[in-house]
């Protein structure tokens, strides 16, 4: 759930399409978007066996270790687009900003946190054009985990 007000509309970012924009400003360290009605995780080995893996990809989003659930409803959290600078900080399902936004912000986080282990994007990052290739758990965890701690410091 998006816990701010906020609205859908166009990205600044080349090719991202639609994007969620913040209505009011949230502090460095505030709560920008929090999990709910999470009926399932699945292994991405289970998402990759099914029929339509090809079509439930970019729905699917890494939570912790080997879990991912799938959103093919494309909740509006869907239209968080990537950016290697984020304003948003993906942390074991809720995303943080990453600095005092203003209203009318675009919540980007890194999509590298929410790829399987070497899954790459089907896209490069707008801005720098580098692949964008997902961490591995451990990695993925002590990055967001050591990024929290200073956002709240």
């Amino acid at each position: 759930m998006i816990l701010p007000r906020y609205h859908i509309g166009a990205s600044a970012i080349p090719g991202a399409g639609k994007g969620v924009f913040i209505d009011d400003p949230v502090p460095r360290g505030g709560v920008l978007i929090a999990p709910d009605a999470i009926p399932r995780t699945w292994s991405f080995e289970e998402i990759s066996a099914l029929p339509n893996a090809s079509e439930l990809l970019p729905a699917t989003v890494r939570w912790f270790e080997n879990r991912y659930t799938i959103s093919d409803d494309w909740p509006d959290e869907c239209f968080v687009n990537h950016s290697f600078s984020p304003t948003g900080l993906w942390h074991l399902g809720f995303i943080f900003a990453s600095a005092s936004l203003h209203a009318g912000t675009e919540i980007t986080v890194d999509y590298r946190h929410l790829l399987a282990p070497g899954q790459e994007e089907d896209f490069h990052d707008a801005q720098s054009g580098k692949r964008i290739v997902g961490y591995n758990w451990n990695e993925s965890l002590r990055m967001s985990s050591q990024a929290l701690l200073e956002l709240l410091a």
